[in-house]
């Protein structure tokens, strides 16, 4: 094992799956040889057992729609809105002058800050899930694609200047493709976030979706629906992050090169 040197897909997947297995022995441990009490811990057997009557008796895969259709929502609205933005401030200096310093403010400020205001102004429906997972999308986005656009290779820059290119087709033809494979990977990456900011939506005035689920099995102390909950979320975000790498590799084989 040196730095940086690449693994084959096959150790990489068997690599992955056998610490999701000493992670799940060591709960196991843990719970079953009753170092921790059952009611802060509880085992994976209760918690698949918990799970499957979630999904069996308490229509528990309709809450798991829900949050998906949220996540999504907010997430494509921001993604639409912000490439082009992201695209004209990486590409025009005078743009990103004029958009940055307030984008940069604005992406420290936590989502979740919003909600009472967002309750104030549209309510406790979809809207507000939406819009907190917008604005926990949309400046990161906009920033991350800007940098992309702008650290395109001069060379390519210069290149096309000197075949005739006008502007506009500089941007569609070299600084676009350029940067659309990092561009694919910021989306990958803020689509991860996205997943914590709707979990936090739906704690407050939700009545339905994941964390509805377990703002419900907090009051009632059940742990195994907690963690069931919990471990639906994670499976969902890897599941698409899986996704998101399979079309980029398929989109853009040539930026997969020495990884």
């Amino acid at each position: 094992m040196k730095p940086l040197q690449p693994v084959t897909p096959g150790a990489r997947t068997a690599l992955g799956v056998a610490f999701f297995v000493l992670f799940v022995a060591a709960w196991g441990v843990a719970t079953f040889g009753g170092f921790v009490q059952k009611t802060f811990l509880a085992d994976p057997l209760m918690m698949l057992r918990s799970g499957w009557r979630l999904l069996v008796e308490m229509g528990f895969a309709l809450d798991i729609g829900m949050t998906v259709w949220r996540v999504l929502g907010g997430f494509v609205i921001a993604a639409l809105l912000a490439l082009p933005l992201g695209v004209a401030m990486g590409a025009y200096k005078p743009i990103e002058a004029f958009f940055e310093p307030f984008i940069s403010f604005a992406r420290y400020l936590p989502a979740s800050a919003f909600i009472p205001l967002l309750i104030l102004w549209v309510g406790i429906g979809e809207a507000q899930k939406l819009s907190v997972i917008f604005l926990g999308s949309f400046f990161n986005l906009v920033l991350m694609i800007a940098v992309a656009v702008g650290n395109t290779r001069r060379d390519l820059v210069e290149a096309a200047y000197t075949l005739g290119v006008t502007d506009r087709s500089l941007i569609r033809r070299v600084l676009m493709p350029g940067a659309a494979p990092e561009i694919a990977e910021i989306l990958r990456m803020v689509l991860g976030w996205a997943w914590t900011y709707v979990i936090v939506a739906e704690l407050i005035g939700a009545s339905s979706g994941i964390g509805h689920m377990i703002t419900d099995s907090q009051a009632l102390l059940a742990t195994d629906q907690i963690i069931f909950g919990i471990i639906v979320i994670g499976l969902i975000g890897l599941a698409s992050d899986l996704l998101f790498k399979t079309v980029n590799r398929r989109l853009y084989p040539w930026a997969q090169l020495g990884k």
